[in-house]
């Protein structure tokens, strides 16, 4: 046989018996790592309030002389925390000739304020309550038979905002018909003068508020400036804010020839940190030993072929 056919020979059997060790066996690919569980809500907590009362009036004592803010609050809440309150009175001091004064009383008076991760909620209640004002001992500025505000915010929806009138309302002892369309102008001869507003709502993508009642006092008893009344007067008023929608996972695609292990899939325990399987150093001795083998076939037809 030619030399040099023999030699091609000899190195395509090699290169032929070295391959065929190294697919011999399956290959095992270690699989990336990859994060588990989600982000969740990304941290935005909702937010609720609720207030039954709150004033903001100037009164005006003894021809000016004396001038006296009127900031009052009954059952003001706020959470995150949830929050809870149903006092029925409210009372201020140095405002009646130096005697405590009743700004409002009431059968019913609740506010209350809810947060958790789904949802922020607000809702305040009052009932056969009467407002008073300096200056009008016998004569009440407003009188409710019942009123209600509600908001209400779920994460991911849209936020509702409502308020409920119920029963007759007396403003400075005149019984009015309140309208949902604009303001009621009630005006009293030697008394005073109210604006009201009726059920306001507002809603934005996350937030909503509600106010049964809103009113605007002018207040001056036949104008004898002993007390003159300015400023704004708010009944059942509930707002909330939204908590942050959870995010949602998008699945990821599985990679092609990578079998992902699952938690509960034993693990065998002569695996390296690699990847490797048992097999694999016997698999890599074959394949050295195989090389070797080729080598000296070669060599040993090279010596024939000198000889």
């Amino acid at each position: 046989m030619n030399s040099n056919v023999f030699r091609m020979s000899a190195r395509r059997s090699a290169a032929l018996a070295t391959a065929a060790a190294l697919v011999a066996g399956p290959v095992v690919l270690a699989a990336p790592a990859q994060a588990t569980g989600g982000t969740g809500a990304d941290g935005g907590k909702g937010r609720a309030s609720a207030v039954v009362l709150r004033t903001g009036l100037d009164v005006s004592l003894l021809n000016k002389s004396v001038q006296v803010p009127l900031r009052a609050v009954l059952n003001e809440v706020q959470a995150p925390a949830d929050a809870d309150r149903t006092a029925l009175t409210v009372e201020l001091d140095g405002v009646d000739r130096g005697r405590p004064f009743t700004v409002l009383r009431a059968d019913v008076a609740t506010a209350r304020a809810t947060v958790d991760e789904r949802k922020a909620e607000g809702y305040a209640n009052i009932a056969h309550a009467k407002v008073h004002v300096p200056g009008l001992p016998l004569l009440s500025l407003i009188e409710v038979r019942e009123v209600t505000s509600k908001a209400v915010c779920e994460a991911g929806g849209k936020p509702v905002a409502e308020s409920n009138l119920l029963g007759a309302v007396t403003v400075l002892g005149k019984k009015v018909t309140l309208s949902a369309g604009g303001p009621t102008r009630v005006e009293v001869p030697g008394v005073g003068e109210v604006t009201l507003d009726l059920s306001q709502t507002r809603t934005t993508s996350r937030t909503a508020a509600a106010t049964a009642l809103e009113l605007r006092v002018a207040v001056n008893p036949l104008k004898l400036n002993v007390a003159d009344v300015q400023g704004t007067v708010t009944l059942a008023r509930a707002t909330c804010e939204a908590p942050a929608a959870p995010v949602k996972q998008q699945p990821q695609p599985e990679k092609e020839g990578v079998v992902p292990q699952t938690a509960g899939e034993p693990v065998a325990e002569d695996l390296a940190e690699t990847g490797g399987s048992s097999t694999t150093p016997y698999l890599a001795g074959g394949a050295v030993l195989l090389l070797a083998l080729g080598g000296g076939s070669l060599a040993l037809v090279r010596a024939r072929g000198r000889s």
